[in-house]
C-alpha cells in the first residue's frame, strides 16, 4: 500500500464498497425480476458477487488493501498493521460507500433511492452463520496472504461464492454491507432491527478467525529444518 496517501486509500475503500454493494443489491433485483425460483435467484445473486470481489480486490488492493469491510479493518488494526485512527476512517468510508452502492443500485432500477428492508433475518442460527461466514473470510484472507498473496482476490471471491450457499444467512460477513442492505427492501435486504445481531456476530467471528489463524500460521520454532534427503 506504499505510495498512496490516506485520502486515496479512503476513496478506494469507499468506491470499492459502493461497487460491491451495487453488485449485491443490483443482481438481487435483477434475479428477482427474472425468476420466481428462489434458488435460481440466489444463484443469480451469488455469481456476480463472487466475480466482482475478484475484480475489486485486484484493482483496489494495491491502493488500500481492499478491505471493504469493517470487520477486516478491525482485524488488521488488532494485528497493528493499521492504526486505530485509520481503521476508524476506513470503517466510515466503507459504510458511506456501502450506502451509496444501495442508492446507485436503486437508481439503476428506478426504485426509491432508500427503502428500509422488511426482510426478517434473525435468530441464533442466523447469528451463528454470520460468525462462521466472517471467521472463514478472515481465515481465507490471512492464510492467502501468508501462502499466496497474488491469489487472495480469487480466494476471497470463491469463498464468498461458496459461503452464500453453505451458511443460513447467505454470508453477509461484513457490517458495512449489512448496513447498506438494510436500506433496500429487495431480494438482498435485511431489516434494520436485525442489524445488531448480525454485526456483533460478524465482528466476533472475525476476531476468532484472527486468533485461530495467528496460532495456526505460527511456525514451530523448535522444529528441525526440513531435510529433503531424509524424505527419500
Amino acid at each position: 500500500m506504499s505510495g498512496f496517501d490516506l485520502p486515496r486509500k479512503l476513496a478506494a475503500e469507499a468506491l470499492g464498497t459502493a461497487l460491491l454493494v451495487a453488485t449485491v443489491v443490483g443482481s438481487g433485483i435483477m434475479a428477482e425480476s427474472l425468476t420466481k425460483d428462489v434458488a435460481l435467484a440466489l444463484l443469480g445473486n451469488t455469481l456476480p458477487t463472487g466475480a466482482i470481489l475478484v475484480v475489486l480486490i485486484t484493482i483496489f488492493g494495491p491502493i488500500s488493501g481492499a478491505h471493504f469491510n469493517p470487520a477486516v479493518s478491525l482485524v488488521f488494526a488488532l494485528k497493528r498493521e493499521l492504526t486505530p485512527r485509520d481503521a476508524a476512517l476506513y470503517t466510515a468510508a466503507q459504510i458511506a460507500g456501502g450506502i451509496a452502492g444501495t442508492v446507485l443500485a436503486h437508481a439503476m432500477f428506478a426504485l426509491p433511492l432508500l427503502d428500509a428492508s422488511l426482510k426478517v433475518r434473525a435468530g441464533g442460527a442466523q447469528w451463528l452463520a454470520e460468525g462462521v461466514a466472517a471467521f472463514g473470510l478472515v481465515a481465507t484472507i490471512l492464510a492467502g496472504i501468508h501462502f499466496n498473496r497474488p491469489a487472495v482476490p480469487v480466494l476471497v471471491g470463491l469463498y464468498i461464492t461458496a459461503a452464500y450457499w453453505f451458511t443460513a444467512s447467505t454470508s453477509f460477513a461484513n457490517p458495512a454491507v449489512a448496513i447498506a442492505r438494510s436500506l433496500t427492501n429487495t431480494f438482498s435486504g435485511i431489516r434494520p432491527l436485525d442489524l445488531p445481531g448480525f454485526i456483533a456476530a460478524e465482528l466476533c467471528g472475525a476476531v476468532v478467525g484472527m486468533l485461530v489463524m495467528a496460532w495456526l500460521l505460527r511456525p514451530e520454532k523448535d522444529a528441525p529444518p526440513l531435510n529433503p534427503e531424509a524424505m527419500l
